[in-house]
């Protein structure tokens, strides 16, 4: 059996998007649910999923578990797992990981661009790793079934988090930094750890991970794969595309600000208002997926590891870590 996974999308969720996902065969999509609520705000959060799952119960339902793939496979729909970019619904209550995890979390960053309360961000100048709190914090998601996502993350903290964590880490949206040197994108170092220790990367479409940006060919995004595939091996690669279709420019100034700075800045190094860039022509949407399987194979790829970086390595980490 085969499967299509998109372990990362931020979209302006309708029935349109459902549709698209079912379109480009989509068996499940990791999304996220919060990025600064705290948890009452996840609460509402799940309840508009929950309406979401009742107005589209055709073509969509919470997922669990990677059974729920396999359900998803068969009744030709899409599984939802839920997912968080920041720890903040957890606020500083370590109950509170498995009161998440029984609303249906699934994945969850350990920080978002800044320190957290359980380790360092991306964006900030010094990495002190992963906090005490974050320590328990990890032990507790292991417990409860909650993958650690360090996809927002300092190299320290995250080289912390695998070594910390029973179970294997997720990087759901990410890209190497050998081929773009965005803050986000992830050092070879880093991933040859991530991939000895089982867990994994999803490689993002999101155009300021890419190499020119929305310019980028699916050629450059393919030889990338091929090399990350020689640095981390093909298994332990997938895709976490990172779309945000039909979100307004608002959210930028959200996901970059939450509610713990008055200076408008809108991230990626930059002060100026961009609102979201436009994804490269061959990934407009989840439909782009065929041109990722046409582009893998002329790089070389056979049809198995095709299979694999496209939905399959993350079905088999749903499985393992559950």
């Amino acid at each position: 059996m085969n499967y299509r996974i998109d372990n990362l999308q931020y979209c302006n969720w309708e029935r349109e998007i459902f549709e698209i996902n079912h379109e480009a065969g989509l068996n499940a999509v990791h999304v996220t649910v919060v990025y600064h609520e705290d948890f009452d705000e996840f609460l509402k959060r799940t309840s508009e999923w929950n309406k979401h799952f009742e107005e589209n119960s055709d073509l969509i339902f919470l997922g669990k578990s990677y059974k729920d793939i396999e359900k998803a496979k068969l009744e030709n729909k899409t599984a939802i797992f839920f997912g968080f970019q920041n720890c903040s619904p957890i606020e500083d209550d370590i109950n509170l990981v498995e009161k998440v995890h029984e609303h249906g979390c699934l994945f969850m960053q350990l920080t978002y661009n800044n320190q957290s309360l359980l380790a360092t961000g991306c964006y900030e100048k010094n990495d002190s790793g992963v906090t005490n709190f974050g320590r328990e914090a990890i032990k507790e998601m292991n417990r409860v079934g909650i993958v650690i996502d360090m996809s927002h993350s300092a190299e320290k903290s995250t080289l912390d988090a695998i070594e910390i964590s029973e179970k294997p880490i997720a990087i759901t949206h990410a890209n190497p930094s050998f081929w773009y040197n965005a803050k986000r994108n992830k050092s070879n170092e880093l991933l040859k750890t991530l991939s000895e220790s089982g867990g994994m990367l999803g490689l993002s479409l999101y155009p300021h991970h890419l190499r020119n940006n929305t310019n980028c060919t699916l050629e450059s995004f393919c030889e990338m794969t091929a090399k990350t595939a020689e640095l981390m091996g093909v298994k332990n690669i997938g895709i976490g595309s990172d779309l945000c279709l039909n979100q307004p420019d608002s959210v930028v100034e959200w996901m970059r600000n939450g509610t713990w700075t008055k200076i408008k800045n809108y991230g990626e190094g930059s002060k100026v208002k961009p609102g979201f860039p436009k994804q490269p022509d061959w990934f407009i949407d989840s439909r782009g997926f065929k041109n990722l399987e046409s582009g893998l194979k002329k790089i070389g790829f056979n049809e198995e590891e095709i299979n694999g970086i496209l939905g399959n390595n993350w079905f088999n980490f749903y499985k393992r870590i559950n």
